[in-house]
This record gives structure tokens, C-alpha cells and sequence, in this order.
């Protein structure tokens, strides 16, 4: 199996969609930076997001790991971002990019990535239903381990789910993992716990991610994570 649209995204229009930095989410303001490329204040690591709960959650995670400055980049509809996105590319300076976004955005994001020669250590598309998630991943020898946390953590909450983990480019057999529900009330825990560990890969960290607060409403929908070396 390869990184490619047909995994991240089932037969959206690319012209229907664009990418901008306006804009905020409220509580993390204080993470959102100048634009990508400003040498002055270039950032070791960035992280993409969509605004909306989960998105909150996975940066709630990946800002608890605390293994490097993070800055915090909100994708939407103008074209400002992904241009400088692609400048930054061919740029050369190294970076780390995570993010958790919705699937046409990060089907753009990971294709640019993959054209300037960015290495996508992980890939995961998430469905998030009321009291249960499935989880698809794709990963590399540098995120290994990072599925097996996940389904750790939520087994640990007792939050219902489906894992499966393929590794690409390897031998290894694609891996199962199923927890069942256990009546708790952390269903944002996936969110939260990936972005811990996206915000860790290389560290090989063994601590669980923190806790997850509550959401106001259930989470649902599709979603896709993913970590690229530039």
C-alpha cells in the first residue's frame, strides 16, 4: 500500500479547496505564528488543523509532548498558505509538519509534500462515531510504536474502537487491534493521544498522552493525521 490520494481521499475535487492562515482558534492563539519560511522565526515543528473540536483536541496533545517549538498553522479556502506551503518545500530547512485535517486538505498537503520530496513517516485516516473511532494507519520505521500506543491508550480509557496498521514499504503483515467500548466518555481520547504521539515520533516516548477534557458535543466525522519530514 502507498501514500496516495486514493487512501486519503475517495474522489474529491482538488480545485475545490484552498489553504489560508487567517484566523484563530481561540484558546491556542498564542501558538499561531508569521508565515511558513520566515527565517527569523522558523519553527521546528508545524502543525495543520481545521478548526473545529477534534482539531483542538489533537493540538491539546501534540502541545502536551512539548519536544520542540510548535506553531500552529489553520487551513481553510485561500490560496496564501498553500503557496507559501510549496515555498517552504523547496526552501531546504528542515521541519516537521503534523497535522489533523479533513480529507480533501490533507490529500493536498500530502501530495505537495510527496512532489518536494518530503518523507510522510505517517499517514492515518480516522472515522470518529458516537462512543466508538476506526483508525487506518500507515507508517513508517520512524513512527513505529505509534499504533500500538494509540491502541493502548484508548483500551486504557476504555474508549470503543478499530485500529488496522500497514507499514509502508515493508514486510510487515497489516496488524488489527479492536477495543470494545466500556461505557466511558472519553471518545475525543483519539484525537488528543495522536497528536501526542505525532508531536513525539523520534523520541520514542513510553508516556501516555494526557488526558483528554471532555467535549461540549460528540465528535464525528473523517478526519486524516500525518507527520512529514521536510
Amino acid at each position: 500500500m502507498s501514500v496516495n490520494r486514493r487512501f486519503v481521499l475517495k474522489g474529491a475535487a482538488v480545485s475545490s479547496i484552498g489553504l489560508t492562515v487567517d484566523g484563530f482558534i481561540p484558546a491556542l492563539a498564542a501558538n499561531f505564528e508569521a508565515p511558513i519560511g520566515d527565517e527569523a522565526t522558523e519553527p521546528t515543528m508545524l502543525a495543520l488543523v481545521n478548526e473545529g473540536e477534534a482539531e483542538s483536541m489533537f493540538l491539546y496533545g501534540a502541545m502536551a509532548a512539548g519536544k520542540a517549538t510548535l506553531r500552529v498553522q489553520k487551513v481553510g479556502r485561500d490560496l496564501g498558505f498553500m503557496l507559501d506551503f510549496e515555498r517552504r518545500l523547496r526552501h531546504g530547512l528542515p521541519m516537521r509538519v503534523i497535522g489533523l485535517l479533513d480529507d480533501a486538505s490533507a490529500t493536498l498537503i500530502v501530495d505537495m509534500a510527496r512532489s518536494g520530496g518530503a518523507r510522510v513517516q505517517w499517514l492515518g485516516q480516522h472515522t470518529a462515531e458516537d462512543g466508538f473511532t476506526r483508525h487506518h494507519v500507515l507508517s513508517t520505521d520512524m513512527s513505529e510504536g505509534c499504533a500500538q500506543q494509540l491502541s493502548r491508550q484508548l483500551h486504557d480509557c476504555g474508549a470503543g474502537f478499530k485500529l488496522i496498521e500497514e507499514r509502508q514499504n515493508g514486510p510487515m503483515a497489516p496488524r488489527q487491534l479492536i477495543g470494545l467500548s466500556r461505557g466511558a466518555s472519553q471518545s475525543v481520547q483519539w484525537a488528543s493521544s495522536i497528536g501526542y504521539l505525532l508531536a513525539s515520533i523520534g523520541t520514542r516516548t513510553t508516556l501516555a498522552a494526557p488526558l483528554a477534557p471532555a467535549a461540549n458535543t460528540p465528535i464525528t466525522g473523517s478526519f486524516v493525521s500525518f507527520s512529514i519530514d521536510v
